[in-house]
C-alpha cells in the first residue's frame, strides 16, 4: 500500500515563503507524476503545481514566478517551495502524486491528508 505524508503548511504574513513536503512510502517502482491541488473555503480544489518523474514541471498561472516544485526520486518525495505569499494562497494543500507499483505496469493514484497554509495580510 501506498501512503502520502505531507508536512510544512503554517501560519505566515503575506510576502513571507514556506515550503511543503510530502513523501510518498510503499511499493513505488516509478513515478508517473507528484504534485499539489488546494482547496480554499467554498471553492472546488485546483491544481497548483505537478512534475512527471521525469522532472517536467506545470504550474498554475496564479502561481508562476512565486511557486516552484521539485522531486527528489531517490526519496519520492516532493516539495513546493512557495515565495511572496498571499492571503489568496490560503487554502489546504493537497498533495496528489501516481505511481507504477510492480512490473506488470500497475498503477497506485491517491492523495495525502491535506496541510493547511493559511497568509495573513
Amino acid at each position: 500500500q501506498v501512503q502520502l505524508v505531507e508536512s510544512g503548511g503554517g501560519l505566515v504574513q503575506a510576502g513571507e515563503s514556506l515550503r511543503l513536503s510530502c513523501a510518498a512510502s510503499g511499493s513505488i517502482v516509478k513515478i508517473n507524476h507528484m504534485g499539489w491541488y488546494r482547496q480554499a473555503p467554498g471553492s472546488q480544489r485546483e491544481l497548483v503545481a505537478t512534475i512527471t518523474g521525469g522532472g517536467t514541471p506545470d504550474y498554475a498561472d496564479s502561481v508562476k514566478g512565486r511557486f516552484t516544485i521539485a522531486g527528489d526520486n531517490a526519496k519520492n518525495t516532493v516539495y513546493l517551495q512557495m515565495n511572496s505569499l498571499k492571503p489568496e494562497d490560503t487554502a489546504v494543500y493537497y498533495c496528489n502524486a501516481e505511481f507504477h507499483i510492480d512490473m506488470l505496469g500497475s498503477t497506485w493514484h491517491g492523495w495525502g491528508q491535506g496541510t493547511q497554509v493559511t497568509v495573513s495580510s
